[in-house]
């Protein structure tokens, strides 16, 4: 049997109609800074190491439906942030253009939609 190769994950990227405001959102949001920005492609860095989270340009970009029902756009991937305070966390996420979802699957988590349509969960600590 083969070995496994050597893997790490070092990112996680959204696409969006444009990668700089939609990087520029979640570098409010999480406080973190940028680490790369090319035209169409932006990458932010955590302070804390980890994956870093890239943002990049699709024009075709079609925005995610939360919950989706039959025929619609549904999302590929949502972010869990964890959080200590989740009314200040939510009211902040707002504050940044945050939009809270109308669908709450959860009591103890809240799940937000990003300017481009991305849900995002947060969850307390």
């Amino acid at each position: 049997m083969a070995q496994t190769p050597r893997m790490t994950l070092s990112g996680i990227v959204l696409d969006s109609p444009d990668a700089g405001s939609l990087a520029d959102f979640y570098r409010r949001l999480l406080g973190w800074t940028v680490e790369q920005d090319d035209p169409g492609w932006v990458k932010l860095r955590s302070p804390d190491g980890g994956p870093g989270l890239s943002f990049q340009t699709e024009t075709q970009y079609a925005r995610p439906t939360w919950p989706a029902g039959p025929g619609d756009q549904q999302m590929s991937v949502h972010l869990d942030i964890r959080v200590d305070d989740l009314e200040a966390a939510g009211a902040h996420a707002v504050a940044e253009g945050a939009t809270l979802a109308d669908y709450q699957p959860q009591d103890d988590v809240r799940v937000y939609l990003d300017p481009a349509g991305h849900p995002f969960c947060l969850f307390l600590n």
